[in-house]
């Protein structure tokens, strides 16, 4: 195609198109700033300066002045939810429900909204009732997903652990995420509760049934020694608890600690203390830690005297150094000790570091950080499962 030089006199047009659409497109936004009151742009300002408090009452004379901004009542209720005013929240979201020009679209968002205040006012029944209502089957609706996560937590605050066990089950089919872990603990919460109202074989089918969902569900293994161990009607109770408590090696042997004075006792229970000795021996030389070493050391202390408790925790400290072994060792040479002053001079000692020990001694959630003196399978902090390291992170920070 050949070049013809009128094209040329097409460019000065085509720039002239440009400006008028440019100016017709000011000219709207212009038109559409005016009409806005300017409590809307004190609020935004309010906004970008971090000033919440003030931006919702320059928002809330918007409303009054135009009842119709829509968008507007959805930005002042998570406001209202943000700031703990969760009353105001749920009031904005209903006011918007009760409107007839509502679309589908954003009366599904209002639910959703709702649902989440009543959720985070503790209303937890009301929470339930608007999340199902959005759940329903999926189709058409983008707050259907979200409102069966939120149903799956209410269930578990409810602790309707047969609830939350279908619903992870089809959030796991919808999406593709493994639930396995989730739905392991559920069915041991169920167990839990038949132990609870003497239901032994019940506990016990819900635990194979834990181990069936995930393998090495550790806390599966662990009530199912509990629940062999305090069997009346099982003669070999204490063998077959123990059979249960040795899986923890394969599932995750930073669990076994534990598990140690639990297969301590089954030993003991069996007449095999020795034999009990040895393997926890095993397991501290191998998979080192301070609750480990302190139940080994009670156990050698009772059973050997202190002259084997002092050459275990001797040992175990010049391979890994810590306190907790320092305040276990100063124990052994005060039992021994023959001279009053000497020992005087040892307990002055280890209460000193015991009391550094005991201090230091915590589990912390490595999701929120939630420090606690027991071990925890739900952070009581932040509901996560799992979340707390079976061995004290301090120990990490003990070491000299």
């Amino acid at each position: 195609m050949e070049f013809e030089l009128w094209w040329l006199s097409g460019i000065p047009i085509f720039f002239a198109l440009g400006w008028l659409a440019a100016r017709v497109d000011i000219k709207h936004l212009v038109k559409d700033s005016r009409a806005l009151p300017n409590s809307y742009f004190r609020g935004l300002n309010f906004l970008l300066n971090e000033q919440p408090d003030k931006a919702i009452e320059a928002f809330i004379e918007v409303v009054k002045v135009d009842p119709e901004t829509v968008e507007l009542h959805f930005a002042l209720g998570s406001l209202f939810r943000r700031r703990g005013e969760y009353d105001r929240a749920i009031r904005m979201h209903q006011h918007l429900l009760e409107r007839a020009d509502l679309g589908p679209e954003q009366r599904a968002a209002a639910l959703f909204e709702l649902g989440q205040d009543y959720l985070k006012a503790g209303i937890l029944d009301r929470a339930e009732e608007v999340f199902q209502r959005l759940a329903g089957d999926g189709k058409g609706q983008t707050q259907a997903g979200e409102a069966r996560r939120f149903l799956l937590e209410i269930f578990q605050q409810e602790k309707e652990w047969d609830k939350a066990v279908a619903m992870a089950r089809r959030l796991e089919s919808e999406t593709g995420t493994s639930r396995a872990r989730e739905i392991s603990h559920f069915l041991c919460e169920l167990a839990a509760t038949e132990a609870t109202h003497s239901r032994p074989e019940a506990a016990r089918a819900q635990l194979e049934a834990a181990l069936d969902a995930n393998r090495k569900s550790v806390r599966a293994s662990i009530l199912l020694g509990d629940l062999a161990r305090g069997g009346r009607s099982c003669p070999d109770g204490a063998d077959a608890a123990i059979e249960h408590w040795k899986r923890v090696e394969q599932q995750n042997p930073a669990y076994l600690a534990l598990v140690a004075q639990r297969l301590l006792e089954a030993h003991r229970d069996a007449g095999r203390l020795e034999e009990g000795l040895k393997l926890l021996a095993g397991y501290l030389e191998r998979y080192p830690s301070l609750d480990l070493l302190d139940a080994v050391f009670r156990a050698t202390l009772e059973a050997r005297g202190a002259e084997a408790a002092y050459t275990l925790v001797r040992d175990e400290l010049r391979r890994n150094p810590t306190l907790l072994g320092l305040d276990r060792l100063l124990e052994a040479q005060i039992v021994s000790a023959t001279s009053p002053d000497r020992r005087r001079d040892l307990e002055l000692v280890r209460n000193l570091v015991h009391s550094h020990t005991q201090r230091l001694a915590r589990y912390r959630c490595e999701n929120c950080g939630f420090k606690a003196r027991q071990f925890h399978w739900l952070c009581p902090g932040c509901g996560a499962w799992e979340s707390y390291p079976p061995r004290r992170t301090e120990e990490f920070d003990l070491v000299p």
